[in-house]
């Protein structure tokens, strides 16, 4: 067969394994053949493509990005857009086309499926909230990194009676706020799944000091929203601008600094905002999410000889199992109650007071 492969999205550790999986295990075992499509649907409306074989593939399982290269954009914004992808896949003489991406990526690609193209999806996000699918490759890698961080803001937090504050991504779920946050020992854990005080947070970081702790340490999710009762928010996410992207995401960003500054103001205490960013999301893969990636690769080239077109490849607990796209998008994975009582469970201010997580 002839397959397309195309990257989308945000760049994320461990696309590169999903690349070269498809590649080897496509061309030594089933003698397919593969055209790369460049900077995600970008590539497809403009048509803009690269061989792909084993030599292409040799030495890319520990580098980071993608040698796609990705973008975010969207066909069914443009005129026409979906119609030219079609064309274009047909073109080339694409028999199947495997779609690696978030939600967004996905959600093209289940347009395409509705159209008559044979597709399938391979999830990709580091924030870990495709619904569907138990972990996402990216996300180890992203909570590594970030664990690390909180780790080396602790000594300086420490050495200066500092309230650190660490902001980490999430858009709509705090996966990598509440397991880096947990993994790295934070007093304060703030999620966009639920709604904090600012008040709450900043008596529990005045408990921690009447107890002997001088020095804190704050995880917040991008994405965290104030409470609905702190006026100049209203429960809103803190955007960097007005702008959108072609999907109709805002860019979020801010929520450290704004933070600290109102932690500084409650309780006199020296705070520091840290936004580690792209930082999260860029480097090599973990060698979880180097398996995991090779894993949901395998599992993608299968799927396309089996049929199992207009799905997406999904980890339920150890294994890769094939599941309608239309399910995989029905809504965002988001942190639950459970990892929430995990969280408040290893706080160490008195039950009385009520937790930012978990409570």
């Amino acid at each position: 067969m002839k397959l397309g492969v195309l990257t989308g999205g945000g760049d994320c550790p461990g696309l590169n394994a999903v690349i070269r999986a498809v590649v080897r295990k496509g061309s030594v075992h089933y003698e397919d053949t593969f055209v790369g499509f460049l900077e995600g649907w970008r590539g497809v409306l403009e048509n803009k493509t690269i061989p792909l074989d084993l030599a292409a593939v040799a030495g890319i399982l520990p580098r980071g990005g993608t040698i796609l290269r990705t973008s975010r954009t969207n066909p069914a914004k443009k005129p026409d857009g979906l119609d030219i992808c079609v064309a274009t896949l047909q073109s080339h003489g694409i028999e199947a086309l495997i779609a690696i991406g978030g939600d967004d990526t996905l959600s093209v690609a289940k347009k395409l499926d509705d159209r008559g193209v044979k597709i399938v999806g391979v999830p990709k996000t580091i924030d870990n909230d495709l619904a569907g699918t138990d972990y996402t490759f990216g996300f180890d890698t992203a909570v590594n990194i970030a664990t690390e961080a909180i780790d080396r803001v602790h000594t300086t937090a420490e050495a200066h009676n500092r309230v650190m504050v660490v902001e980490v991504m999430g858009r709509d779920a705090g996966w990598i706020a509440i397991h880096s946050g947990i993994a790295g020992g934070a007093d304060v854990i703030l999620i966009p799944e639920q709604p904090f005080d600012i008040d709450r947070v900043a008596d529990t970081i005045r408990q921690r000091h009447l107890r002997g702790r001088y020095f804190s340490i704050v995880v917040v999710a991008e994405g965290a929203k104030f409470s609905a009762n702190v006026a100049a928010q209203h429960g809103a996410p803190v955007l960097q601008d007005l702008g959108k992207d072609e999907f109709g995401h805002a860019r979020l960003g801010g929520i450290g600094a704004i933070l600290a500054r109102e932690i500084e103001r409650r309780t006199g205490f020296e705070t520091r905002a840290v936004v580690l960013g792209h930082i999260q999301r860029g480097g090599s893969p973990s060698a979880f999410d180097r398996v995991l990636a090779t894993r949901y690769g395998l599992a993608a080239i299968d799927m396309v000889h089996h049929g199992d077109f207009g799905c997406m490849a999904a980890l339920r607990g150890n294994s890769l199992v094939s599941i309608p796209l239309a399910d995989a998008l029905s809504k965002n994975r988001t942190v639950g109650q459970e990892m929430m009582d995990v969280a408040a469970g290893i706080l160490d201010v008195p039950a009385q007071h009520e937790q930012p997580v978990g409570k």
